[in-house]
Parts: structure tokens; sequence; C-alpha cells
């Protein structure tokens, strides 16, 4: 059980994280939507691979929304397993990325985030960087509908302009077994700084601007439904797909070019003088 874990306000991740998402210069709107208190499902898009800045700012929202009520993440369990960040992200709130963990954070109150298109959609070409892509998994629409829990879309653009990704390079993926081994279908190829073309390492971000969106509740999510009805699922899922497409067309077209943005943006932070060259960006 959850045990209606709040995180520690003081815990020594949490200035690392704010420093890190601050490198993204974000922009949130709609946090109110986010409920102070008892459970909710927080559905967000996933971007840039490891970088994933989305998830932190989602997630620093969250706790400054609900600083008295747990609030939590699900997160795959490479990370969870991983020597002193595993045990940190747990103390933050991280559950392992299955139904029965999610299932316990909402019973538990929790608000509970959850990103469906898992490293799927973090990991999609780069030229699909404006696209909602969760797969056709539907586990989050099944667990809202049985508990009767309402479903926030939390909408991010920005993170993904920030890393070139070539391929999702599935074919290696199924070739490595990793769907085997460690429970992923993709093994992607980037291209940028230090390392050229290369597969899965990590490559320096670009500064891009990250948008993000808390949009109200989705009106089938506001009372309980049949999760046995395939139909239903369906209805539910394409709605919440296509309400978070709106959201990402309307965001990336606020703010077209995420990384020029984000570079104007700690231009203007330099001190005196430097900070005019913002102008010429």
């Amino acid at each position: 059980m959850t045990s209606r874990k709040i995180p520690d306000p003081n815990h020594p991740l949490l200035p690392l994280a704010r420093a890190y998402t601050n490198y993204f210069t974000p922009t949130v709107t709609g946090a109110q939507h986010v409920p102070e208190s008892g459970p909710a499902l927080i559905i967000g898009n996933h971007s840039s691979i490891y970088w994933a800045p989305e998830i932190w700012i989602t997630l620093l929202t969250m706790m400054d929304r609900r600083p008295t009520e747990p609030s939590f993440g699900l997160a795959h369990e490479i990370l969870l397993r991983t020597p002193l960040l595993g045990d940190s992200l747990r103390d933050l709130g991280a559950l392992p990325a299955s139904w029965e963990a999610a299932t316990t954070g909402v019973k538990d109150g929790g608000a509970v985030l959850v990103y469906p298109g898992g490293d799927w959609e973090a990991c999609r070409p780069w030229t699909d960087r404006g696209r909602i892509d969760f797969a056709d998994r539907k586990g989050f629409v099944r667990l809202a509908l049985r508990l009767g829990v309402p479903v926030i879309p939390a909408v991010a653009t920005g993170g993904h302009d920030s890393i070139f990704i070539v391929s999702r390079g599935e074919r290696t993926a199924r070739l490595l077994r990793l769907d085997k081994l460690l429970r992923a279908k993709v093994f992607p190829y980037t291209v940028g700084l230090p390392f050229g073309l290369a597969p899965i390492v990590p490559q320096f971000p670009l500064p891009a601007t990250v948008q993000l969106s808390f949009l109200p509740p989705l009106s089938w999510s506001t009372e309980p439904g049949d999760p046995d009805n395939p139909a239903e699922v369906d209805a539910c899922y394409r709605d919440t797909v296509d309400t978070m497409q709106r959201e990402l067309d309307r965001l990336r077209a606020e703010i077209p070019n995420p990384v020029a943005t984000g570079i104007k943006r700690h231009l203007a932070d330099l001190p005196g003088p430097l900070s005019s060259l913002a102008a010429i960006v």
C-alpha cells in the first residue's frame, strides 16, 4: 500500500529537479484543474526519451497544488532499480508502472500521473514531435471507468524539440529481445552532441521552452462507466487523444519554435546589456 505518503518538501532531489526544469524555461497553465485533494488520473504525453522535462514539470506542479495530499507518478522499473535514484524517486511518490500500483494510488486518494504512451511515445521520431501517440494503450480508460476517477489531461510541448530522434529502433529492440529483458520495444537512435549519430546514449538537450497545459477533467470521467464495454472504452480513449491533440496543436501554434524561444528567454535573463541579445534571436 502507498500509505498516503506525502513527498518531503525538503527532499534534496527537489532543488535539483527545479533547477533542471528551469533549463527548459517552462510555462504552465491550467494548474487550477489539478484537484487540491482527492483522487485523480493525470494523463500526459511523453517526450524526449530520458530527458523528459515534462514529467518533472508536471509532478512539481502537482506537488505544489497538493502539499498535504499524496501525488504519485508511474515510473519504469529500470529507474526504480537504479541505485540511489530509485530510492529518491520512491520518496517523491514514484510507483512501478503497473495497473496494480495505479489502482492502489487512486484508492489511496492520490493524484496519479500516467504516461500511456510510455517509451514508445517518448522515443517517437523528431518529425512526429507534434503528435500524441499512446500506441492504443487504453488501460488508463478502464481504470478511470472502473473507479469513477476524474481524468485530467496534462498536455506538454517543446521537450521533443530538444533532442533529435531519428528512429525508435524497433528492429534493434526486437533483435536484442529488449521486450523480454526490459519490457522495452525501442532502442532509439539520435543525432546530436557529443556523439553525432548514435543509439540510445544521452545527447545534450537543446534549451527548448516547454509549455504544459492542464485541461479540465474529461466529461466521460465524471462518473463510473463500464470498463468491460469495448465500444465505451474505445470512445473514451479517442475522446482523450483527440482532446489532447487539439491542445497540443494550439500550443505548438502559440510557440512554433520552442528552441529559439528558449534561447531568447535565457538571453533575456542575462545581466545588464547582455540581455539585449535576446532581441536579435
